[in-house]
């Protein structure tokens, strides 16, 4: 078994599922098959769990440390136009996600009311967290006590506080007029994030081994209770997260080398299919730093760019996560009926940027990160659950072309700042 990669088992797992759960449906009575759904989906239950368990922590320890890694002075002008680009491209990607997903308008179609009834946990009533808030309220609720935050589940405070926190961290580093022990510290700080961050990845890999078996246990469930009903919308999420990275790979950033560089952008994605196949292929943003690294150099991009703008992009710049995430949260409002104001789009985008700092280059990262956004927009935790198993099932195969976007983003960061760069349009 550990031979076979970690992506064929999940997938594996996903299509036996499916199948298992299907002639289940089919051919079970109804009372063996409640039975079979009553014995199998504790199973599934747990990987949601698990989940569940380390994306607090993970949040917490990478954007603490990542904020205090990025240097607030030494990087010069160039450092601050990487941040901004990654900071608009996210911004773009999540407002082109949000649009996207409503044009398509991924939905449950006529299986909706059939699928609510079969799963009563997941679509009970909309509680009191889904009252009309204010944007006095929405902005207030961002700067929360981190450690009630943390206790309550509650992540925009959380991711706040950690930006926050991470940025501090480094002005005092980077202050020459602050004392050496004080300095010395909050590096001790800074390094204890970082080694919670790197424990945290190790408590990913083991749950990551358990997939196979829980993405097993929820197809089984999620088909055996809704039956062929759930192909429908599982063409149409895919079809349309497809469709807004190819749009991102194909259109966006070729008009943006187009306008900042005047050259061909075809020629220019050219140079870095090798990271983009690389990172199609591994599923992980930080695992194809190594053929980005060998494509800028060999596109004529300066180390010491590449070395500050891929780092940084593998860990902040997730645009495949900004037009991935917005199509399960309107696959949710679709199926439980509810409505979007414009306050709580608002919400998403802001929500979904945050998270997409967040995703921290893992493969799979933004089914850590859907918890957050699904319960930013005010859904209770069971149909939070319930769009999650969902979105596990085809993860590994949307994550491909997510992580492919996202590794596409960081390479033509660093090459229009490059290109600004030597045409003396932007000084370090």
């Amino acid at each position: 078994m550990k031979k076979i990669p970690l992506i064929v088992k999940i997938l594996l797992g996903f299509v036996l599922g499916t199948a298992a759960g299907l002639l289940t449906a089919r051919l079970a009575s109804s009372e063996l098959t409640n039975s079979l759904i009553s014995f199998i989906s504790p199973f599934g239950d747990v990987l949601v769990a698990m989940l569940k368990m380390v994306v607090y922590p993970i949040i917490l320890f990478s954007l603490m440390y990542g904020a205090a890694s990025m240097p607030l002075g030494s990087s010069g002008r160039v450092g601050m136009l990487v941040t901004i680009w990654y900071a608009a491209t996210s911004l773009f990607a999540t407002v082109f996600g949000v649009a996207m997903a409503f044009l398509m308008n991924p939905t449950m179609s006529s299986g909706a009311e059939k699928i609510a009834a079969g799963n009563a946990s997941a679509v009970s009533a909309m509680t009191s967290s889904t009252e009309a808030k204010t944007l006095t309220d929405f902005l207030l609720g961002l700067f929360e006590n981190p450690f009630a935050a943390l206790a309550e589940g509650k992540f925009l405070p959380i991711i706040v506080f950690a930006i926050m926190f991470g940025l501090c961290a480094r002005y005092i580093l980077d202050n020459a007029s602050t004392n050496e022990k004080i300095k010395k510290n909050v590096q001790l700080v800074i390094d204890f994030c970082d080694g919670a961050q790197q424990v945290s990845f190790k408590i990913i890999d083991c749950i990551v081994a358990y997939f196979p078996y829980g993405i097993f246990a929820l197809s089984f469930a999620n088909f055996a209770r809704n039956g062929v009903l759930l192909f429908g919308p599982y063409a149409r999420i895919t079809l349309c997260v497809i469709v807004c990275v190819f749009l991102m790979i194909t259109l966006v950033y070729p008009i943006a080398v187009a306008i900042f560089c005047r050259e061909n952008p075809y020629k220019v994605l050219a140079k870095f299919r090798q990271p983009m196949l690389t990172a199609f292929v591994t599923r992980s943003s930080a695992a194809t730093l190594p053929m980005s690294f060998l494509a800028c150099d060999n596109a004529g991009i300066d180390r010491k760019l590449s070395s500050f703008s891929l780092p940084m992009g593998a860990t902040v710049n997730m645009d495949g996560v900004c037009v991935h995430l917005p199509v399960f949260v309107i696959l949710a409002a679709n199926m439980f009926g509810h409505e979007l104001t414009l306050l709580q789009v608002g919400t998403l985008c802001v929500s979904i940027m945050f998270a997409s700092i967040g995703a921290g280059g893992i493969p799979g990262g933004s089914v850590f990160l859907l918890f957050m956004v699904l319960e930013a927009m005010g859904l209770p935790s069971e149909q939070v659950t319930f769009i999650v198993a969902l979105a596990l099932g085809i993860n590994p195969i949307l994550d491909m072309f997510e992580t492919a976007c996202n590794v596409t983003g960081c390479n033509i960061c660093t090459y229009i700042v490059s290109r600004m760069t030597k045409d003396n349009k932007v000084t370090s």
